[in-house]
């Protein structure tokens, strides 16, 4: 028997329905040179109908792909309304990749016209003659001179946008039909494609509004930190348009501490959305200048794990921590760590220091590294993370790495971690991160957070390298507090560590080094540090 339902299909357009009907009145900030753009949900709206017919007349049809090399701001979300909901694909492009990355992706993906912010243009012209699957070229003008380029004639969004018909008929869609594409930062190889279908977009955004998720609501005034080229900023602005929040976009000040905290304290940001990086320049800023947020009551970090020391920072300040975990290929968000009422206060804060148990409509398993067996929910044993479900990747486009799918269907995540008895996942490292020294092993991650506990120590991650004798031993890099910079010595962290970790955990070095590498979205880049290490010893 079959129930007796409409058949009603899960799309964007639902999102962009209720922004235009029901929240037009709200807000959206975009920060800028000379202060910040201000309009409404609803002149958004206005706006995104005039794109649709932009891209209708510029030749764009159901399934093409459109790509975006933009920061956080309300053009780029234009976009992200105009082009899913008109039938083509959003394929947002990282501006941080290296050149002949950046190129890859956009030939892969056969984008058919790019969408570029003026100040990024120059990034773009390093791959001129490169990407002949682009036809038209069209620039988020910042009102300033184009500076000299190889990109051709180039046309002006805002030009576009004020000759365009107002009114645009949307097309029936299938929530199967695909709606965006966010490629993996390519730590090794080539990066890999990810397809999210308009199903997947929205019902990741459904689970956003969940208490126990994100809890986005129609009260909120939202800060997401986190890139829009970085799987869809963690799909907070499709979120937010479905609860009716306001949104702050930060634009090109994205790792700017001191403009995040003005932009937070001027508009009121209740939720906060970034890697721990962020939070550890947006903490310092806070403590060296006084100035608090006293409206935010929830600070999402992800990306990578939070150290503890982090979470214990932002909590003097008032500041919330609530620790997600999730990656491109989890649309992205897995998992959320907010206890549970039965836990007591002391468990608690430790369940805050795990990346939390599966959101709504994931399931989730670990498996040994090795053997790939299924491992128990103690606490105690960890392996390989595979997930599940509705937003959860089926494979990469073009097939890449068809590996990461189990012969029974999960996703092989990379991220090795433990799972305890509540279903708490506790994040032990990467695969491809995880030490193995004398037959055991040990794990960076928490080997970085105790290291990053240490008052002088401002970031920390560490490495394995070759040992003749033990196969591999870990090697902390570490960057001291610009107070404490040349004044910290190895001996001096590892007698803090002394007590924190196994003897045999403690690294055979501490390098100390004036900056860590970073990846394009702000993680810390150990493939980096593995190439440029000198051997231990050496």
């Amino acid at each position: 028997m079959q129930g007796m339902m409409q058949d009603y299909p899960l799309t964007i357009q639902h999102i962009f329905w209720r922004i235009e009907k029901l929240f037009s009145k709200k807000e959206i900030v975009t920060k800028r040179e000379d202060g910040v753009h201000r309009y409404t949900y609803g002149d958004c709206a206005a706006r995104v109908k005039r794109l649709a017919n932009v891209l209708t007349d510029l030749g764009i049809k159901p399934g093409d792909r459109v790509g975006t090399l933009a920061w956080n701001n309300y053009r780029h979300l234009e976009l992200y309304y105009a082009v899913p909901c008109m039938g083509a694909v959003l394929h947002t492009l990282n501006l941080r990749l290296f050149p002949e990355q950046l190129a890859f992706v956009i030939n892969d993906a056969e984008d058919k016209i790019i969408f570029v912010d003026q100040s990024i243009l120059p990034i773009l012209n390093r791959i001129a003659g490169q990407i002949p699957c682009v036809e038209k070229i069209v620039v988020l003008s910042d009102g300033s001179p184009i500076a000299a380029h190889n990109l051709g004639d180039l046309l002006d969004y805002e030009t576009l946008l004020a000759a365009a018909a107002p009114e645009f008929t949307w097309p029936a869609l299938a929530e199967l039909d695909a709606a965006a594409m966010c490629y993996t930062s390519g730590t090794t190889g080539n990066p890999k494609g990810v397809v999210y279908t308009h199903r997947s977009q929205f019902l990741h955004a459904m689970s956003g509004l969940q208490r126990d998720t994100l809890g986005l609501a129609e009260s909120d005034t939202i800060l997401p930190v986190v890139p829009m080229f970085h799987v869809n900023s963690w799909g907070i602005p499709y979120g937010a348009g479905m609860a009716g929040s306001k949104l702050l976009f930060p634009d090109r000040w994205m790792g700017d501490g001191a403009a995040l905290l003005e932009l937070a304290r001027e508009e009121d940001a209740t939720l906060l959305a970034g890697v721990p990086t962020v939070w550890i320049g947006l903490l310092r800023q806070i403590e060296e200048t006084g100035i608090t947020l006293p409206t935010v009551h929830t600070v999402v970090g992800g990306g990578s794990a939070v150290p503890s020391a982090l979470i214990e920072g932002m909590d003097r300040q008032g500041l919330r921590v609530v620790h997600a975990w999730g990656m491109t290929e989890t649309s992205p968000i897995g998992t959320v760590a907010k206890p549970r009422t039965w836990h007591s206060p002391e468990q608690a804060e430790v369940m805050r220091r795990t990346q939390g148990p599966p959101v709504p409509g994931v399931e989730m398993r670990i498996a040994d590294i090795e053997t790939g067996a299924e491992l128990p929910w103690d606490g105690v044993a960890f392996g390989e993370v595979q997930v599940r479900g509705p937003w959860i990747i089926s494979g990469y486009y073009h097939d890449a790495d068809p590996d990461k799918l189990t012969a029974d269907g999960w996703f092989r995540t990379g991220d090795v971690a433990t799972i305890n008895v509540d279903g708490y996942m506790a994040i032990v490292d990467r695969t491809k991160d995880v030490i193995k020294s004398g037959g055991e092993w040990i794990s960076s991650v928490e080997l970085e957070n105790a290291i990053m506990a240490y008052p002088k120590v401002l970031e920390a991650t560490v490495i394995a390298l070759p040992h003749p004798k033990w196969q591999e031993r870990p090697v902390a890099f570490v960057v001291t507090k610009p107070e404490h910079r040349d004044q910290v010595t190895q001996q001096e962290i590892l007698d803090f560590l002394e007590d924190k970790v196994a003897r045999w955990w403690l690294p055979d070095e501490v390098r100390f080094i004036a900056e860590l590498p970073k990846t394009s979205v702000g993680k810390f880049d150990k493939k980096v540090l593995r190439a440029e290490a000198t051997p231990i010893g050496g």
